[in-house]
């Protein structure tokens, strides 16, 4: 068992697809693992799938490290990403390295920041800390101004993103990540970049995707992206069962003699 690390993940850029899960709990973590899933990422989408939130921005440094920690218990051979919550690199260098290692300390491999800020993804790798750039949809600034439409459909825009994943790439990011980019803008910032790109909503030419593992799985119903694709429907599965053992339970059912102890 061999544990995957960044410089393998970037690597793989022009020879494999990257297949990048999000996991927030050491046992969806685990079965991830099995699956042998590339790279884990703990997401500030956590805010709103496990803990309810309308969207990302009220997740706490203290929350992801608490993520961090239960999906870096169940790493085998998957490289740990780990999300630099609101408002946890903006405001100056020092504040971006000090909260990125508290991340690492906590279990991470690399660390993701959204934006083009180059000057946080700087300071953490100047330090040594991988780093993940995040463009296009921005998800802890979306409610502010633009909301969840797609960005770089148009030339202007799709040039402009090209330039700052640039930025991104010089400042030390090992890979960046774009969320509802057009195919055509997607596809322009892959080829510009030495370093591997991974879609979600962005089409199929970026290095590798990513997909929120209860969106995938059909769990969590609240905001239902139409670039998620549903490999199951364990929603409906995991409420018949609570349905079934709740029945037994009040009918006397459960236990029968096999499930308790003599």
């Amino acid at each position: 068992m061999k544990r995957r690390t960044v410089g393998e993940l970037a690597g793989m850029k022009g020879r494999q697809k990257i297949a990048m899960i999000t996991a927030y709990d050491y046992t969806m973590a685990v079965l991830c693992e099995r699956a042998g899933i590339d790279a884990l990422l703990v997401g500030d989408s956590a805010g709103m799938v496990v803990m309810g939130h309308e969207n990302t921005v009220p997740v706490t440094m203290d929350q992801m490290c608490f993520f961090t920690e239960s999906v870096a218990r169940a790493r085998r051979e998957a490289l740990v990403i780990s999300d630099m919550p609101f408002m946890s690199y903006q405001a100056d260098s020092s504040q971006a390295v000090s909260n990125a290692g508290r991340l690492v300390r906590a279990g991470a491999d690399a660390v993701k920041l959204e934006g083009a800020a180059a000057g946080a993804v700087s300071a953490i790798a100047g330090v040594g800390i991988p780093v993940v750039g995040h463009l296009g949809v921005l998800p802890q600034t979306a409610h502010l101004g633009g909301g969840y439409s797609a960005k770089g459909t148009d030339s202007e825009s799709a040039r402009a993103l090209v330039e700052e994943a640039k930025m991104l790439q010089e400042a030390g990011a090992f890979a960046v990540t774009l969320e509802m980019v057009g195919r055509g803008a997607a596809a322009a910032v892959t080829r510009a970049l030495r370093i591997p790109t991974v879609g979600i909503g962005s089409g199929p030419d970026c290095d590798g995707q990513v997909l929120v593992l209860q969106d995938m799985l059909g769990m969590y119903d609240r905001i239902r992206p139409r670039f998620v694709k549903r490999y199951a429907e364990l929603g409906g599965e995991i409420s018949g069962a609570v349905e079934r053992y709740a029945g037994e339970v009040r009918s006397g059912r459960f236990p029968s003699v096999e499930h308790w102890t003599e």
